[in-house]
C-alpha cells in the first residue's frame, strides 16, 4: 500500500473509532443523561412557572395594597397610613408588611411603618420596624439610617444614634441636603456624648464636603464655641 493510500485510510479508521466510542458511551450512559436533562428542564420550567404564576401576582397584590397607605403617608396622616381605615381599600402598612411578607412592597411597608411610628413618637416600635428593613438602594439607605439615628437619639441612646448618623452622612454623598443634615446631627450627638474632638471633626467635614449647606454657617459658630477658630 502506498503512503498516500495509508494517509487516506488512517483518518477513516480514527473517525470510526470515535463514532464507536460515542455510541458505546451513549449506550452506557443514555439513561443518566436523559434523567439529568429532564431535571434541568423541570427546574427551569419550574422557575419560570413560579415567577409567572406565583411571584408576579403576589407582587401585584402587594402593590395594590400599599399605594393607599402611601397616599395617606404623603399627607402626613401617619395613623391612617399605619393602621388603615378598616376597609380592604386601605389596610395600612402594618397589614401590608404582615400579609405580603416576602414581596418588595411588603418589605417596603416595614420602612414606612417605622417612619410612621417615629412621627407618632413611638420610638421603640420605630426602631423595631426600621431595623427589620434592609435595602441596597442608597436613596432609601440614607433615610433608613437617618431615621434610626433620630429614633435612637429620642430614646437617649446617643452612641447608637451616632453610629447611624455616621452611616447616613456617608452612604449617599451625592444627596448633599440629607448627607449634610445627618453629618450636622452627628456632630451634635458627639457633643451630647462629650466627644468634642469627634464633634469638631464632623463640623469640619461638613464645611469641607458641603460648603453650600444650610448648616455650614452653624458649623462655623459651633466650631468657634468649641475653641476651633479659623
Amino acid at each position: 500500500m502506498s503512503t498516500a493510500e495509508q494517509q487516506s485510510v488512517a483518518p477513516q479508521n480514527v473517525e470510526e473509532k470515535v463514532s464507536q466510542s460515542a455510541e458505546q458511551f451513549w449506550s452506557k450512559n443514555s439513561k443518566k443523561i436523559l434523567i439529568a436533562l429532564s431535571a434541568v428542564v423541570v427546574l427551569v420550567g419550574g422557575y419560570f412557572a413560579y415567577d409567572l404564576l406565583i411571584k408576579k401576582p403576589a407582587e401585584n397584590k402587594a402593590l395594590d395594597a400599599i399605594w393607599t397607605a402611601q397616599a395617606a403617608f404623603k399627607t402626613d396622616s401617619f395613623k391612617l397610613a399605619l393602621n388603615g381605615n378598616g376597609t380592604k381599600a386601605n389596610i395600612g402598612f402594618l397589614k401590608v408588611a404582615k400579609e405580603h411578607s416576602g414581596t418588595k412592597a411588603g418589605e417596603l411597608a416595614k420602612f414606612y411603618a417605622g417612619v410612621c411610628y417615629l412621627k407618632l413618637e413611638d420610638f421603640n416600635n420605630a426602631i423595631k420596624f426600621l431595623e427589620d428593613f434592609s435595602t441596597s438602594d442608597p436613596n432609601l439607605q440614607i433615610r433608613l439610617y437617618g431615621n434610626l439615628g433620630d429614633a435612637y437619639g429620642e430614646t437617649g441612646k446617643f452612641d447608637k444614634a451616632a453610629d447611624y448618623y455616621k452611616k447616613a452622612s456617608s452612604v449617599f454623598e451625592t444627596d448633599e441636603i440629607n448627607s449634610a443634615e445627618y453629618l450636622y446631627r452627628l456632630a451634635q450627638v458627639y457633643e451630647k456624648l462629650g466627644k468634642n474632638a469627634e464633634a469638631i471633626t464632623a463640623y469640619k467635614q461638613l464645611k469641607e464636603k458641603f460648603p453650600a449647606s444650610l448648616h455650614s454657617n452653624d458649623a462655623d459658630k459651633n466650631l468657634a464655641r468649641l475653641g476651633e477658630l479659623n
